[in-house]
């Protein structure tokens, strides 16, 4: 093999190869397509460029395709950058057509906006378009009569667009919504009336503004259900009653106690008593012997003393025989002699 045919095999190994890179690094077909769809793309700036920056460029040209065969315009660069930001193109271009098809006005930057937020935009787009019904837990609620109303609610949400960056989630929305329902239903005179009315809760509710602040706009709020719970009031009622009864048995336990120490003390302060007057009566027939010694006492005198005595012992002898339950026994300074 001569040096011309060895030039030749290396000259078409290398433009092989070149011809591999060059499908590889620029999508013919794709170019293709975009050319007959009529979007403008570039083979190298656009096509040859993305695949340098690591872009798919498939990605990108067919919801470039998609927009324009949907009536948008929409740039490639701008579709790029968006990828480079993370955002998912394909999503932000269904958002954009979606949205121009129902008449709302959603701009590309702020779809895009929408979307880096980590929210749904086309979701957003289709809520707007069909609203959403959100179901509430059971929310309980106690009447002024005391009686607990437990109710479920169905909130219906448009979502506002303009609000999805910087606005509160459903999350808020269902808060919001339970406060306001406890609220109303806590202004009732009884629950009696929430069952017979139940729409005044909605309208009260509704008529709060709860959707400030939040990505959605309230359309209705439905009570779904309405039912009822336990006798708070009754209940608060009877445990008072007995924490009051409890109160007043212990003040019982404590005076029966105080009367208890009292009566003891007065045992003990009578036994003092009687103690003193065993004492004095001990002392009184040395009196006697003393005021005989002193002839301060003659016999006749104690004889009479003792006769007098005798005669008031038969006196009251009689008198408990003729009265029995006024009788009584003698207690006199003599009593010891």
């Amino acid at each position: 093999m001569g040096p011309d045919n060895v030039f030749a095999v290396i000259l078409g190994v290398c433009a092989f190869i070149f011809i591999i890179f060059f499908l590889w690094s620029v999508p013919v077909g794709l170019w293709i397509t975009a050319k007959f769809a009529g979007v403008k793309v570039r083979p190298f700036r656009d096509l040859l460029a993305m695949r340098l920056r690591r872009v798919p460029p498939a990605a990108l040209v067919n919801s470039l395709i998609t927009a324009t065969k949907a009536g948008l315009k929409i740039n490639l660069d701008k579709l790029e950058a968006h990828f480079l930001a993370g955002g998912n193109v394909g999503r932000v271009v269904n958002a954009l057509i979606s949205a121009d098809k129902a008449g709302i006005e959603l701009p590309f930057e702020r779809a895009a906006a929408i979307d880096l937020a980590g929210r749904n935009v086309l979701e957003a787009v289709q809520m707007s378009v069909k609203p959403k019904v959100i179901k509430t837990p059971p929310i309980s609620a106690v009447a002024k009569n005391g009686v607990q109303v437990i109710a479920t609610a169905q909130v219906t949400v448009r979502a506002d667009i303009k609000k999805l960056v910087g606005g509160a989630g459903e999350d808020t929305v269902i808060a919001r919504v339970g406060e306001g329902i406890v609220t109303t239903i806590g202004s009732s005179e009884s629950h009696e009336a929430v069952l017979e009315n139940p729409n005044t809760i909605s309208k009260v509710v509704l008529g709060k503004g709860l959707d400030a602040g939040t990505a959605f706009e309230i359309v209705s709020i439905d009570i779904a259900d309405v039912d009822i719970g336990i006798n708070v009031g009754a209940r608060l009622r009877k445990e008072q009653a007995e924490a009051d009864t409890r109160v007043a048995q212990a003040k019982a336990e404590a005076r029966r106690a105080m009367a208890k120490a009292e009566e003891q003390e007065m045992k003990a302060l009578t036994k003092e008593m009687d103690a003193k007057v065993i004492e004095a009566e001990s002392e009184i027939p040395l009196a006697m012997a003393e005021a005989f010694r002193s002839a301060k006492l003659g016999i006749m005198e104690y004889y009479r003393l003792r006769n007098l005595m005798a005669d008031t012992d038969m006196r009251k002898a009689i008198a408990v025989s003729s009265n029995p339950e006024g009788g009584g026994s003698q207690d006199g300074v003599f009593s010891a002699i």
